[in-house]
């Protein structure tokens, strides 16, 4: 099972995103926990997490979120994947940064 967290401001913008990465993970038959929240809340988690994606707008803050993932593999969301909300293709970048 890998447990992929997608960080926002608001924790609300990346919620159809995320529910497209659920659907081809099904569709690839691949067990993933996939889930958003706001960097406030993504900051505080204790939740098991495999990969960090953070939203393009959040990109000045990388460091300060990356500091609360202690080491996990985190990338910022490709631009034209987050505006044309491509859930394959944000799966592909999530996976790919664990390998």
């Amino acid at each position: 099972m890998m447990n992929i967290l997608l960080v926002c401001n608001a924790g609300m913008s990346t919620s159809i995103l995320v529910e497209k990465m659920k659907k081809v993970a099904l569709e690839r038959n691949m067990e993933a926990r996939i889930w958003a929240l706001s960097s406030t809340e993504a900051k505080n988690t204790k939740e098991d997490v495999d990969v960090v994606l953070v939203a393009p707008q959040l990109k000045f803050a990388v460091k300060d979120i990356q500091n609360s993932f202690d080491g996990k593999p985190l990338g910022v969301i490709d631009m034209r994947i987050y505006g044309t909300i491509d859930g394959a293709k944000a799966l592909d970048q999530a996976i790919n940064l664990i390998k």
